[in-house]
């Protein structure tokens, strides 16, 4: 039986510049290629999680345009049920510039657009959805009061929340508090916190600050080194699989979907969930895109062998 998952985030369409480096203030540059992709870490998120075998509710906001459009028939054709996803009437759809150089890493500017436009109202109408699911993830493209109402809602329901604080903002301590799962990566984990992450004391100070708050689950993402967990009284470091870098973009929405698909609600495999959404994230990173790169299920266990 599959695991019931509500996102709430963001719907943008990516556009991508291909180029040779990341440019200098005042550096012009050659484009050398330029594509299109559907994105949105809301969005990138519920498709990982829907491809690693999930059922997925989405809550979120398009323009009344043509890029909403192309994204609705796009996150559509995944079977993601789109019922509490509102067109914004007099509102563009949510886009991202990706600058992406030729080793694959990348600067990334994004417009908000409709997904600021979440309303209190629109998360109350989504409470039976969200009740119904083992999980809500959240991100910060979407706005934060949106977020705290939804997982609110959660609460009342006993449903697990996973909050991804990325971009990074400051975090109330209501939020943490009804935050289960937390996934910064390490710069957003030090912006959150005002702890570099540097070494195993600062680790583990890291890991005292989010428990304190009220985070069940603390898991850093550390890009090529691995996930950093943190659970009751074990912290340990997940190592990540070697690849050969095309594209960063999607990484890390992809391990948090594709891990959520397959965590049991008691934590009981939370290591091997781990494992199993950086698998999925690697494979992403060798193809180019956001969606287009997220592999599913098959595809994973295809490359890695199935679980046992």
């Amino acid at each position: 039986m599959s695991i019931n998952i509500s996102v709430l985030g963001s719907i943008n369409l990516d556009t991508t510049y291909h180029i040779t480096h990341i440019p200098l203030p005042g550096e012009t540059l050659q484009v050398n290629k330029k594509t299109y992709a559907g994105g949105g870490k809301g969005a990138n998120q519920a498709v990982a999680a829907q491809r690693s075998g999930a059922t997925v509710h989405f809550i979120g906001a398009v323009g009344n345009d043509t890029a909403g459009k192309f994204m609705l028939e796009t996150m559509g054709k995944e079977n993601i049920d789109l019922a509490n996803v509102e067109v914004k009437e007099n509102e563009q759809t949510g886009a991202a510039t990706i600058l992406l150089d030729k080793n694959g890493q990348n600067s990334i500017l994004v417009y908000a657009g409709a997904n600021s436009l979440i309303s209190h109202k629109q998360i109350v109408k989504a409470e039976n959805v969200i009740a119904k699911s083992q999980y809500i993830i959240a991100q910060f493209e979407t706005p934060i009061k949106a977020t705290l109402e939804a997982f609110k809602i959660a609460k009342k329901h006993n449903v697990i929340t996973i909050l991804n604080p990325a971009p990074a903002a400051k975090i109330s301590d209501e939020l943490l508090e009804l935050t289960d799962i937390i996934t910064p990566n390490e710069t957003e984990s030090a912006f959150i916190t005002g702890i570099k992450v540097k070494d195993q004391n600062a680790m583990h100070e890291t890991d005292m600050y989010f428990k304190k708050k009220g985070v069940k689950v603390t898991l850093i993402t550390l890009g090529s080194r691995g996930v950093h967990c943190s659970i009751g009284s074990i912290s340990q470091l997940v190592p990540a699989h070697k690849v050969h870098v095309v594209d960063t973009t999607g990484a890390g929405d992809t391990f948090v979907g594709a891990m959520a698909s397959i965590l049991k609600p008691d934590f009981s495999n939370i290591f091997e969930a781990i494992d199993y959404g950086q698998k999925a994230s690697s494979i992403t990173i060798e193809v180019m895109g956001a969606q287009p790169s997220i592999p599913t299920r098959e595809k994973v266990e295809q490359v890695y062998g199935k679980e046992d």
